[in-house]
């Protein structure tokens, strides 16, 4: 069985292109992506929330699983980067752009959300309650990056390791973490 993708969206290739020419190395990989895609296609026209939108590869295989009834807020501090996101992504109206430190947004987030995507340090590694209280019950929560990449800093295992320990103990949450892609971390709200 192969796992790779079956479609990938159709502007990720030129996101990633983007992403190599601004030498930004924390895309998603394709194997999350596909995931992304396959557990947005679970929520109908829900309220989908991602932290961290880096250039937008995520953001792209969330929409290319989301209904057309749903909608993004995607969140980024480094307007730079978010701006190849929105360059690529700019004319889905389904998303919207959030340029703020994800720490600052959650400060003063209102609603509630159907499905979260974190792939910055608040909302895993910090304000992981705040975050888990935007959520609907049974809502999914997804991480990544949970298995050693090129783009840590040397003081970034213990973070990892600390969240993985922690992870049976958060309330309210029924997770399971996957020895896959980048690793991973799926769980439900409860």
């Amino acid at each position: 069985m192969r796992d790779e993708p079956y479609r990938r969206p159709a502007q990720l290739d030129a996101i990633l292109a983007a992403a190599t020419h601004a030498s930004f190395a924390m895309s998603c990989v394709d194997r999350t992506g596909s995931l992304l895609a396959t557990l947005a296609a679970s929520k109908p026209d829900g309220r989908f929330l991602e932290l961290g939108t880096g250039v937008g590869a995520g953001a792209a295989w969330l929409t290319s699983g989301m209904t057309a009834g749903a909608s993004l807020v995607t969140v980024e501090a480094d307007a730079s980067v978010q701006a190849i996101a929105r360059r690529h992504l700019g004319s889905d109206s389904r998303i919207e752009f959030v340029h703020a430190d994800a720490d600052d947004w959650l400060s003063q987030a209102s609603g509630l959300f159907d499905f979260a995507y974190v792939d910055c340090r608040p909302g895993k590694y910090l304000r992981l309650p705040d975050l888990l209280a935007l959520l609907k019950p049974g809502a999914l929560y997804v991480v990544d990056d949970m298995l050693p990449q090129a783009t840590w800093p040397d003081d970034h295992q213990p973070r990892v390791d600390s969240f993985l320990e922690r992870l049976p103990d958060v309330p309210n949450r029924h997770a399971t973490p996957m020895n896959w892609a980048s690793g991973l971390v799926v769980a439900a709200r409860i």
